[in-house]
């Protein structure tokens, strides 16, 4: 078991930049696949980025360019550097971590554990 916790949530306007953080606590032994997915009301939770446990990073067409994930290791810590943000990356930001591989890289199935969402609002 993980246990994850968002933080780095808030307002911007259009252009700005957030950086979220998702710390991770309990069986931090093992290494896992970590990702961002993101919903917004009405919409389905969507995969933003991934992060492998051998570096290998994945992520969402739109997102290309502007977002950056990383993780500090020892920390037990995964970022997600968001710039260049527009009204439609409004939406509740979620951590999400699996022990194995997803066979889907950015499918919300494919994950086990998730935090409790940060929540990010891009005014234009």
């Amino acid at each position: 078991q993980v246990q994850l916790v968002e933080s780095g949530g808030g307002s911007v306007q259009t252009g700005g930049s957030l950086r979220l953080s998702c710390t991770a606590s309990g069986n931090t032994g093992s290494r896992y696949y970590m990702a961002w997915f993101r919903q917004a009301p009405g919409k389905e939770r969507e995969g933003v980025a991934m992060l492998s446990i051998n570096g290998l990073t994945a992520y969402l067409d739109s997102v290309k360019g502007r977002f950056t994930i990383s993780g500090d290791s020892a920390e037990k810590i995964l970022y997600l550097q968001m710039n260049s943000l527009k009204p439609e990356d409004t939406a509740k930001y979620y951590c999400a971590a699996n022990l194995y591989r997803p066979s889907v890289l950015l499918r919300s199935s494919a994950y086990s554990y998730w935090g409790q969402g940060t929540q990010v609002t891009v005014s234009s």
